[in-house]
C-alpha cells in the first residue's frame, strides 16, 4: 500500500496538457530505432571504421548544437508551438532521406541536417513545460516527459533490434521517420498554444524584472560546462557501448536492443517515485552529484568483472540510476533560472551543453577504445564523472546565492 501511495502521489497534480504532451512524446520515441544502432549500422552495413563512425556521430552533435541554438532563438520569437510542430514533422522526412545515403561525406552532411532539425524541438519542448505545468510541478512534469521518452526507448530499440536482425536496417529509418510525422500531426490536433501569461503564476513572473541574457549568467555557464562534462560520459550509451557489446561480448543486434531497452524499462518503473522523493528531501545539486557518481560507476564496473555477462545488466542499471538522478534535475535548474523573455535562450544553452557532449563523446570514446582499449576508456569516464561531482559541489552555494538574490 505504501508503494502504491508513493506512485499515486508522484503523479498527482499534473495538468492534462502535460499528459497529452507525454503521449505525443511516447509515440515519437517509440520509433527511436536509428540512433541506438547507428554506430553498428555504419561499421557493419556500410563498412565504416570505428574512427569514421565516430566522426559521423560528431556531425550529429554539431547539427544538434546548431539546431538547439536555432530552436531556442525561434522559440523566443515565434513561440514554442510552431517550433515543436515543424521540427517534429520535418525530422520525420529527414530520417527517410538518411537511409538513401551510403558514403562517408554525404552521411556526415545528412546526419548534420537531421540533428539540426530534430534538436530544434528540444528547447521548445522544455520551454513549453513552463506554459503547461504549474511551477511547483515542473520537475515532476519534466520527469513524466522523460518517462514517456524512456517508455518509447524501451520499445524502440527492442523492436529496432529485431527489425535490424531479421528484416534489414531500412525498416529502422521508415519507422523512425513515420512516427515523427505521426507525433507532429497528433500534436497539432490535440495541443493548443498556452502562453504563460494566461496563468496567474506566469503573470506575476512576467511582471518581475527580467533576468537578462544567459550568456552573462556566469554560474549558469559554469554549471552547463560541468553538466556537459558528465554528459560526455553518459552519451557513451549511444556511441561506444553498442560497439563494446558487439565486439567484446559478441551480442547480436536483437540482444543489444533488449539490453538498451532495459534502460527505458527501469526509468519507467523508478523515475517518478525517485524524483518525487529526492526533490522533497535533498537539494537539486546534491541529487545531480549523486547521478554523476552512478554514471561513472556504471562504466568502471566493466573493469571489475570483465567477461561476466551479468556486468552488462549491472552496468546498465547503474547508468540508469545515474540518469534518473541527473537529467531531470539539471533540466529543472536551467528552467528555474530563466524567465519568459529568455526561456528559449536558457533552454537552448542547456540543450547545447548536451549537444557539445554529443560531439565530443563519440570521437573521444571511439578513438580511446581503438587506441588503448575499452578498459582504459571506462577508467577515464569514471574520472570525468568524479571531476563533475567536484564541480557541482563547488557550484552549489554560488547557484543557491544567485537563486535567493533573484
Amino acid at each position: 500500500m505504501l508503494l502504491l501511495r508513493l506512485y499515486r502521489d508522484s503523479f498527482a497534480g499534473l495538468s492534462p496538457a502535460i499528459w497529452w504532451l507525454a503521449l505525443i512524446t511516447l509515440i515519437n520515441r517509440s520509433g527511436t530505432m536509428v540512433l541506438p544502432f547507428l554506430t553498428i549500422y555504419l561499421t557493419q552495413a556500410l563498412d565504416f571504421s570505428l574512427q569514421q563512425a565516430g566522426w559521423v556521430m560528431s556531425c550529429f552533435g554539431l547539427g544538434s548544437v546548431a539546431g538547439s541554438y536555432l530552436g531556442g532563438y525561434f522559440t523566443d520569437r515565434v513561440g514554442y508551438y510552431r517550433v515543436m510542430f515543424w521540427t517534429l514533422f520535418l525530422s520525420g522526412g529527414a530520417f527517410l532521406l538518411l537511409m538513401l545515403v551510403k558514403t562517408m561525406l554525404w552521411f556526415c552532411l545528412a546526419v548534420f541536417l537531421l540533428s539540426l532539425i530534430a534538436d530544434g524541438f528540444r528547447p521548445a519542448s522544455m520551454a513549453s513545460i513552463a506554459a503547461y505545468a504549474k511551477p511547483e510541478n515542473r520537475t515532476r512534469s519534466l520527469s513524466l516527459i522523460r518517462m514517456a521518452i524512456n517508455t518509447g526507448w524501451s520499445i524502440g530499440p527492442a523492436v529496432g533490434g529485431f527489425l535490424a536482425a531479421y528484416a534489414g536496417y531500412n525498416w529502422l529509418f521508415w519507422v523512425d521517420g513515420l512516427t515523427c510525422m505521426g507525433a507532429a500531426l497528433l500534436f497539432r490536433w490535440r495541443m493548443r498554444e498556452a502562453p504563460e501569461a494566461s496563468r496567474p503564476a506566469a503573470v506575476s513572473e512576467a511582471a518581475a524584472p527580467a533576468k537578462g541574457s544567459p550568456y552573462r549568467d556566469r554560474p549558469f555557464l559554469l554549471f552547463l560546462a560541468v553538466t556537459a562534462l558528465v554528459a560526455i560520459a553518459f552519451f557513451q550509451l549511444f556511441a561506444t557501448l553498442p560497439v563494446f557489446y558487439k565486439q567484446e561480448y559478441l551480442l547480436n543486434e536483437d540482444q543489444i536492443g533488449w539490453l538498451m531497452a532495459f534502460n527505458g524499462i527501469l526509468i519507467v518503473i523508478l523515475e517518478m517515485p525517485m524524483v518525487y522523493l529526492a526533490e522533497r528531501r535533498f537539494s537539486k545539486l546534491s541529487v545531480i552529484s549523486a547521478g554523476a557518481f552512478f554514471i561513472g560507476l556504471s562504466y568502471v564496473a566493466f573493469n571489475f568483472w570483465p567477461g561476466w555477462l551479468g556486468v552488462l545488466v549491472l552496468g546498465m542499471a547503474l547508468l540508469t540510476i545515474g540518469e534518473i538522478l541527473d537529467l531531470p534535475f539539471t533540466n529543472a535548474v536551467a528552467l528555474e533560472r530563466s524567465d519568459r523573455g529568455s526561456r528559449g535562450q536558457y533552454m537552448a544553452l542547456y540543450t547545447i551543453s548536451f549537444s557539445a557532449a554529443h560531439i565530443l563523446a563519440p570521437v573521444l570514446g571511439m578513438q580511446i577504445a581503438a587506441q588503448w582499449g575499452f578498459a582504459t576508456l571506462w577508467y577515464l569516464l569514471g574520472g570525468i564523472c568524479l571531476l563533475g561531482i567536484l564541480g557541482y559541489h563547488w557550484l552549489a552555494p554560488r547557484l543557491e546565492a544567485d537563486h535567493q538574490a533573484g
